[in-house]
């Protein structure tokens, strides 16, 4: 019984560390690993391209701004089929193609 309970209080304790973590502003590499669910491997590669915006305030510790993060999440956004058909609708009739 004592076991279950000291199971159930490590889980409690990860999961406020973990809320804790998703509050900062100012994320270290291995919160933003977490944050993003990517390997490091995969994170080294995106700051060794420069494809993911990141800061290294002594050239050595890499950290990250959430808020740049979630921009770098949400750019390039894929349409869907309805807008990708609604946009060749509106060119067509703009073109003269198709009259209504």
């Amino acid at each position: 019984m004592d076991t279950n309970i000291i199971e159930k209080l490590d889980r409690i304790e990860k999961l406020l560390l973990e809320q804790q973590t998703m509050q900062k502003q100012v994320l270290n590499f291995n919160e933003t690993c977490k944050y993003l669910e990517l390997s490091q491997s995969h994170l080294y590669k995106l700051t060794s391209t420069g494809t993911i915006p990141h800061y290294k305030p002594n050239g050595k510790k890499i950290y990250f701004n959430r808020v740049e993060l979630e921009q770098w999440l949400l750019s390039n956004r894929v349409d869907s089929q309805d807008e990708i058909e609604q946009q060749a609708a509106d060119y067509l009739i703009k073109k003269g193609a198709v009259k209504l």
